[in-house]
């Protein structure tokens, strides 16, 4: 009797131990699921948030392409060109959901243009300012490219010189208002959607606030801006806006 206990014993032990096995490497794949899914989680194009604001600037998310929205000046980050590199998909996004294929055909084939003949190559916190002329399909009055160099290069961190750019243009052009494009993903580079869109309000911020530190000393004019507005994609919506939050509650410590 005491033999057959202890093989029964033996037994159920090891039962136990592979059933436990399973749930364990079934919970990180279940677990992993559920993230990807919360990831993916979508919002209506058009949708907008007021974020928060900083130093009487307010910071708003919106889900629109760079070709849509409506801005005294809109901001789009190009890399330097490759050959059909923001239509080529992967490992840029789908045309549907490609805001610079969408800029493109608003600007009837100049992105590409101006890309591929050189006259722009996308160097890096290079600048080109476009003002059309004529009707066109741009939903803001002057658009901005800033250069992000080799894609293969890219470095979170780049973001917040790029937005130190974009708001000293922004400034030097006397708008009120623009809004700003990564189009990172777009483009095809998987970056971190959070961290990417804390980096451009914290570069953008810290231009604001030296201009305002030299209007304080009659060196420049008091800035007129008094909104940002940084465009993300529906899927990306909810993610950029926790990297916005932290900037600004960063900002106000």
């Amino acid at each position: 009797m005491k033999t057959k206990k202890t093989i029964f014993t033996k037994k159920t032990f090891q039962c136990t131990m592979i059933a436990l096995f399973v749930i364990l490497a079934f919970l990180p794949v279940q677990a992993k699921a559920q993230a990807g899914t919360l990831a993916q989680k979508k919002v209506a194009i058009g949708t907008s948030t007021l974020w928060g604001a900083i130093d009487g600037l307010s910071i708003e998310g919106l889900v629109q392409g760079p070709s849509a929205a409506v801005s005294d000046l809109q901001v789009a980050c190009v890399f330097e060109y490759t050959e059909g590199d923001i239509f080529i998909s992967p490992p840029a996004l789908p045309a549907a959901l490609n805001g610079l294929v969408h800029l493109d055909e608003a600007l009837q084939g100049i992105l590409t243009e101006i890309r591929k003949s050189g006259k722009f190559n996308g160097h890096t916190l290079e600048t080109i300012l476009l003002t059309p002329t004529q009707s066109n399909n741009l939903g803001s009055k002057q658009l901005l490219l800033i250069g992000l160099g080799k894609r293969e290069k890219f470095n979170a961190e780049l973001m917040k010189d790029v937005a130190h750019v974009a708001m000293r243009e922004a400034l030097r052009l006397g708008v009120s208002n623009f809004s700003f494009a990564s189009d990172l993903k777009d483009a095809g580079v998987d970056s971190p959607t959070a961290l990417i869109a804390e980096n451009v309000v914290l570069g953008s911020i810290d231009a604001f606030r030296t201009q305002r530190w030299l209007a304080e000393r009659n060196m420049d004019q008091t800035p007129v801006l008094n909104k940002i507005t940084l465009l993300a994609g529906p899927a990306f919506f909810e993610t950029a806006g926790e990297g916005i939050k932290k900037a600004i509650s960063t900002l106000h410590n």
